[in-house]
């Protein structure tokens, strides 16, 4: 990953996310009396493990971590990714350690035996390592397709993807929304989605990749961060990892009598 990868962003590329949003679909079901916040990081550089963590503990939260095992320890125009010493700390801590595919592959691209594969590699990777099971998953690049989608639906109680919105009842738990906290207006746009979380009483996701005093285009600083997460405390936000938020907007399986 020294270069920076782009998802496929041709028409074909853009008919087959928005065909993918209608097919293979795990619709949410919520009923909430306050707004819940999730802060994710995906790819897990060494400064959001540290960093990060550290900004979420301060107020109390816990975060994701979507971890791909097959970088772990690389260098990329993200930082140094953390190594399994690191992802057990967060783990040990209460962070919730998740899925992003073993190699960072685009599942928008790839056939559903690498899909699969790729899948397998991280779990033996996180069995081998001593990391928790991964309930959830993102997809890199927030690349989608059908497959990709009927093959994670089988594995995963949630997918984040990367467009847009909040996750309220309906939303589809296999293609959810997300909101990047990057670039220079990052702040701006995170703080747009919190009111309107909050308006809505829904559920919004935020996610970041590094955590740097001079991050990439794909990061954001530690008092960025913070700010965040200050002001989504200040405004009653419960703040939930991923795979808490999922569970809590996953219908309760009711067993008929015999």
């Amino acid at each position: 990953m020294d270069t920076p990868y782009t998802a496929d962003r041709s028409l074909y590329g853009k008919l087959r996310r928005r065909l993918a949003r209608v097919v293979h679909a795990r619709p949410a079901q919520l009923n909430l009396t306050r707004p819940l916040l999730t802060v994710s990081f995906d790819d897990a550089p060494s400064s959001a493990a540290d960093a990060g963590a550290a900004i979420l503990e301060r107020h109390g939260a816990r975060g994701t971590w979507f971890i791909s095992a097959g970088l772990m320890g690389q260098h990329s125009h993200l930082g140094t990714f953390a190594i399994a010493d690191e992802i057990r700390a967060l783990a040990a801590a209460g962070h919730e350690i998740a899925c992003h595919t073993h190699d960072h592959i685009d599942c928008g691209k790839g056939t559903g035996e690498q899909i699969a594969g790729n899948l397998d590699l991280n779990a033996a990777a996180f069995q081998r390592e001593a990391f928790p099971e991964a309930a959830t998953f993102a997809y890199p690049y927030g690349d989608v397709s059908p497959q990709a989608k009927a093959i994670l639906r089988e594995r995963f109680t949630a997918a984040r993807a990367l467009h847009h919105g909040l996750i309220i009842t309906g939303t589809d738990l296999n293609q959810a929304p997300a909101v990047g906290i990057e670039g220079a207006d990052g702040e701006d746009v995170a703080q747009t989605w919190l009111r309107r979380a909050v308006d809505q009483t829904a559920w919004l996701v935020l996610y970041t990749h590094d955590v740097r005093e001079t991050p990439s285009s794909w990061g954001c600083t530690p008092a960025v961060l913070d700010r965040l997460v200050t002001e989504a405390v200040q405004m009653g936000f419960e703040i939930v990892t991923f795979a808490e938020g999922a569970r809590r907007a996953t219908p309760a399986v009711v067993k008929r009598a015999a």
